[in-house]
């Protein structure tokens, strides 16, 4: 089985919660995502097959290690993508969201660190780890880096 771009979101959607709420609930997956809880039972019936999550049915959900990481990692590359469209291409903040939620899902590994050396070498900046907002659902460490990059252009 392989992690597919909606097993993705429901990792995501989790992980958000995770850091928000006491406890990962179905019902708050589903409301987020917006779809049935069956539909999220099944997914996480699918994430617990490939050791990203721990969960018995009407047990608690808790991240695995590597669960963890995978979701920290989609949501970097999501940041990545939309700190490229927004301000190398000079996209539309809301076109560039919406077609950084699709490209992330198909973004290797390797893609996604030379975009982000790419990024860093044309926006002469540090490192770009990410450190996500769940509030604002966006990367704190790149909303900084918009700022310092916009700053750098009114000097």
């Amino acid at each position: 089985m392989e992690l597919t771009g909606s097993l993705q979101e429901y990792l995501k959607t989790m992980y958000i919660l995770k850091n928000t709420e006491d406890e990962i609930r179905v019902t708050d997956v589903a409301r987020r995502i917006g779809c049935s809880k069956p539909s999220v039972n099944k997914a996480l019936k699918n994430l617990n097959e490939l050791n990203l999550i721990e969960y018995e049915r009407y047990g608690d959900i808790k991240f695995t290690t590597e669960g963890e990481e995978t979701a920290k990692d989609i949501i970097r590359k999501y940041s990545l993508l939309k700190l490229f469209l927004t301000e190398v291409l000079e996209i539309e903040k809301d076109i560039a969201e919406e077609e950084a939620k699709s490209m992330k899902h198909a973004i290797s590994e390797e893609t996604s660190e030379k975009l982000e050396k790419y990024i860093n070498k044309i926006l002469n900046l540090e490192d770009l780890d990410c450190n996500y907002d769940v509030t604002n659902k966006r990367c704190r460490c790149c909303e900084k880096v918009t700022s310092k990059y916009q700053f750098k252009d009114n000097e």
